[in-house]
């Protein structure tokens, strides 16, 4: 628990500060811390503003008030006698009535009557808290009050017979689990009680006196030992819960028949993993090297976030509680005791006290963080209403007034787990080496088939070399048996030949012999007759020979023929084989070189496939080895940090005074020149400088004076005016530095400055310091003589910057508050501006506009309820209701509840009702008057549908 101090209304946002360190669970993370600026919370709760509900509230320590209805004794006791307490739910304001003519009115951030729902109760005070810890921020939610007034009643009933009395404790859990993943999210609860000063674990009964430890670097509190139980559903917290109650300490007290005799304590842990890729990515195998390398670039992010709710027992008086003796006594002493080291805590801190008294008890240890630290807080006070405890009320309201001034610094942690991405990226790494292999086997099994098919073809290839041979062989053998066969039919043929030779001698011989033969026919006529026989034998034989040599001539040709043809049919013969073995061994060693050099491209691809993925693997081995380098470095870096940040606080802490006098000095040598460096402390700096900074400003105006820090406004130095313009924002936060302001020229410089300078940093300040004055009604018809929205207007329609806007629109705002500069404010175009501002889109812009337009329609129906004005509204031309209507409801609570406010202001006004028809309004009012989570608007909305016929017609 540490001292914080308030910032003045107005100021600058800090800077966002980035720290690496080393997270938990063993392995190497980066956290980033994100300081949301402290705002200081109004003393006075008549000036509050409606600002109070909006940014301030992200850091500020809510509190809300339950009053608890009579009960039989308090009819009894009092009889008639009026409540001491009165209520104002719609001015969140409590009036504590000490008797008919002593009262005191107190503001709250919410109040609650005797009939607000559990609901109600749960989604105003708990709800903006859980929704935070589930962004990654820490939070408390805690039960302050006298015994008997119903805290353990609003934080941890369970609603089993009527679920609608479901306490805090049940609600938050059931909006956690619904809202997580239970494939990448983690909820875990412990569940403790603060007894007799001693530690005790409800969920395990056993483990009591459990230590508290604190780191004493980051200031974090962790209670080793205790039972961490993960959560699977609600039904399984419920069971938890009621097993927790069960080993709680009660007892009978005249207050409370089941009064707490020990603080209860649950702790919810919240992990959540944050998406930085596609949602199937942590799934997905990586089947690339552009997927690793993809995947290396995306560090998983886990955001840690820890919830407090924590129901305190009741403070009592021994007398009235009849805890006189026994172990009742003993209880209730350590329960005071305890009570009043919170009590001293919250009074140190709202005071700006250098020394809170934490380690006075266990309790204000446990909540170090709750109450000055980094968690956002909401605190709900329950009082009772009889006077018989007037001072048990007076004191627990005194505490949640106190409480209200604590403002704590949230602070998100991001932790960038290194030891997971390590083992992701280390099985994606066996993924990929498991795919290699199985490419590898696959290009070894693919190589063997194309290597036994190459042989297969080679073998085949042989025996067709072997049959070809054998069948030229057949061939040549045929050959020669058919020239044989040749050569001998040529022998036969010429022995014919020589015997036709013969023959043809022989014939010329006897045709000789013939002639003879006639020419002795003359001679010897008996020798005729057998000349005659003898010729006629010789021409038979003759005839015959011819005969036969016919034949044989004959044979001869057609042995010719047939020698030929054999001749062709081995000259095809061979050329055919020739061709045929030439085509086929031309094939096969087209089909074989294919073959080989397909192999062989296969080989090379896979070869440089294999180098590649393995030249791969090497690089990734070598960035994770660099990573790991890199977070060494980080934290011995961190560590280095560290020290010197320690170094400078001791540092700091000992020339504090030094530097002020120091900074005092400078700005009174600077005053009267203009043109030097001011030295102002910025919103910047360490929470331990901030609750100086308010005397700081004190001490510079009352050594340098107002009119030498408004001479510094005209410098040419825009540092120089820019500090000078701070100055002056946060004087003007003071009503009583405001006149004076005015009256030196003030005013009129920071408009002739808005005017002139075109710096973003100027006119989000001028604006600011504008915001601040036009708090107060005197000022608010200066600014709009001296054309002050105007110029607000010119800013809001050149600047897209969130935070200048929401200055400008917190100005105009302001503004809007004044029923009389309505039609000034909007000839001057200032209404027009503020809803022109919706295309900001930025919550606290949105806000400051709900803002200023609610106050608008509150003033302008008061007016007319009055009599004062008459005529349809002036934010109908400028599509303020258009806006109201479609409006989302993804906005805050508050910025909701003033479009809603409104927006039944205007319905109130008959005039507008053709505008409200025409713009679908029927439906958001009726959705009003059902569903609106305050009770004075859903009265608001049903008056406004019950008064107009016109709203019932359209509803019928």
């Amino acid at each position: 628990m540490s001292s914080a101090g308030g910032g003045p209304r107005g100021s600058v946002r800090p800077e966002r500060h980035v720290q690496t360190g080393r997270g938990g669970n063993g392995g190497s993370s980066s956290t980033r811390t994100k300081s949301a600026p402290p705002k200081r919370p109004s003393s006075s709760s008549a000036k509050s503003s409606v600002d109070s509900d909006n940014a301030a509230d992200a850091i500020r320590v809510r509190v809300a008030v339950r009053l608890r209805p009579k009960n039989n004794e308090d009819f009894i006791e009092d009889g008639d006698f009026t409540s001491c307490v009165e209520l104002q739910p719609e001015a969140k304001k409590l009036r504590l009535k000490k008797n008919n003519w002593s009262s005191e009115l107190y503001k709250f951030d919410e109040v609650f009557t005797e009939g607000a729902s559990q609901r109600r109760i749960y989604e105003a005070v708990a709800k903006p808290v859980v929704e935070s810890v589930l962004e990654g921020y820490n939070g408390t939610v805690m039960a302050y009050g006298q015994t008997g007034t119903g805290k353990t009643y609003t934080m941890g009933r369970l609603g089993k017979d009527d679920p609608s009395e479901r306490g805090i404790m049940v609600r938050a859990l059931e909006d956690i689990l619904a809202s997580i993943s239970s494939l990448t999210d983690f909820v875990a609860i412990s569940y403790l009680q603060l007894y007799l000063e001693s530690l005790q674990d409800l969920l395990a009964p056993d483990k009591i006196n459990i230590p508290i430890v604190e780191d004493p670097k980051s200031g974090d509190v962790s209670l080793p030992g205790a039972a961490v139980v993960e959560l699977r559903d609600i039904d399984h917290f419920n069971e938890l819960l009621q097993f927790g109650e069960a080993n709680r300490y009660a007892a009978n007290t005249k207050l409370n028949t089941e009064s707490s005799r020990s603080h209860a304590i649950l702790v919810v842990h919240v992990q959540r993993s944050v998406k930085v890729k596609d949602e199937n990515e942590g799934a997905s195998v990586v089947s690339s090297t552009d997927d690793l390398l993809a995947a290396s670039n995306h560090v998983p992010i886990v955001l840690k976030s820890k919830l407090l709710i924590v129901d305190l027992a009741g403070s009592e008086r021994i007398d009235k509680s009849g805890s006189v003796e026994g172990p009742m006594l003993e209880e209730a002493k350590f329960i005071n005791l305890s009570l009043t080291s919170l009590g001293k805590c919250i009074n140190a801190l709202a005071e700006n006290s250098p020394y809170i008294p934490t380690r006075d008890s266990k309790l204000t240890r446990l909540l170090r963080d709750s109450f000055g630290g980094t968690a956002r807080t909401s605190l709900i006070i329950t009082i009772g209403p009889s006077a018989r405890y007037y001072s048990e009320t007076s004191s627990t309201i005194l505490f949640g007034q106190r409480a209200m001034k604590i403002v704590n610094t949230v602070k998100l942690k991001e932790e960038v787990d290194y030891e997971s991405l390590y083992k992701k990226l280390e099985c994606q790494v066996d993924s990929l080496t498991s795919e290699l292999e199985r490419i590898q086997k696959i290009r070894q099994d693919e190589k063997a088939k194309i290597e036994r098919k190459l042989r297969k073809q080679e073998e085949s290839l042989a025996e067709t070399k072997r049959t070809f041979t054998t069948k030229c062989e057949n061939f040549e053998k045929e050959n020669d048996c058919m020239t044989m066969e040749i050569k001998k039919l040529m022998e036969e043929l010429n022995d014919e030949r020589d015997q036709n030779k013969i023959l043809s001698g022989r014939i010329v011989e006897m045709e000789m012999s013939l002639s003879q033969n006639k020419q002795q026919q003359l001679e010897n006529s008996t020798y005729k007759k057998a000349l005659s026989d003898s010729t006629q034998m010789y021409e038979d034989r003759i005839k015959a020979l011819l005969e036969q040599v016919e034949k044989e001539q004959a044979r001869c040709a057609y042995l010719e023929l047939e020698m030929h043809g054999a001749r062709q049919v081995v000259a095809n013969n061979e050329n055919s084989s020739k061709m045929q073995e030439n085509s086929k061994v031309n094939e096969l060693q087209k089909e074989l070189r294919k073959l080989k050099e397909e192999s062989r491209n296969e080989i090379q691809h896979l070869e440089a496939k294999n180098s590649e993925l393995l030249s791969e693997k090497d690089l990734i081995y070598e960035e994770l080895k660099s990573m790991q380098e890199k977070v060494m470095q980080e934290a011995k870096h961190r560590r280095s940090l560290e020290d010197e940040i320690l170094k400078l606080k001791k540092a700091l802490s000992e020339n504090s005074a030094v530097q002020l006098e120091r900074g005092t000095s400078m700005l009174r040598t600077t005053s009267g020149v203009g043109g030097g460096a001011i030295y102002l402390p910025r919103t910047g700096k360490s929470r331990d400088t901030i609750p100086n900074q308010k005397d700081t400003i004190s001490k510079i105006f009352e050594e340098v004076g107002l009119s030498n820090i408004l001479a510094l406004l005209k410098s040419e130095d825009l540092d120089v005016q820019i500090h000078a313009v701070k100055v002056v924002a946060n004087l003007a936060a003071e009503d009583i530095n405001q006149e004076r302001i005015v009256e030196e020229g003030g005013l009129d410089a920071l408009l002739s400055l808005l005017e002139t300078s075109e710096n973003t940093t100027i006119h989000r300040v001028t604006a600011g310091a504008l915001a601040n004055l036009a708090m107060n009604g005197s000022n608010q018809g200066l600014i709009m003589n001296k054309g002050g929205a105007r110029l607000l207007a010119n800013v809001a329609n050149k600047n897209d910057d969130p935070q200048t806007l929401r200055m400008v629109a917190g100005a105009i705002a302001n503004l809007c508050g004044n029923e009389k500069l309505h039609v000034k404010l909007k000839e001057d175009g200032g209404i027009k501006a503020l809803v022109g501002m919706v295309r900001s889109g930025h919550a606290d812009v949105i806000a400051q506009i709900a803002r200023g337009i609610a106050n608008f329609a509150k003033c302008e129906s008061r007016a007319i309820s009055q009599g004062h004005r008459k005529g349809r509204s002036l934010l109908m031309d400028e599509g303020a209701l258009k806006w109201m209507v479609t409006s989302p409801t993804t906005f805050s609570a508050s910025t909701r509840r003033h479009i809603e406010l409104a927006f039944c202001h205007l319905s109130q006004n008959e005039e507008n009702t053709r505008d409200i028809i025409t713009s679908g309004g029927i439906k958001e009012l009726v959705r009003i008057s059902q569903e609106s989570t305050r009770d004075d608007i859903r009265i608001l909305a049903k008056k406004a549908l019950n008064s107009n016929p016109a709203f019932l017609r359209e509803i019928q």
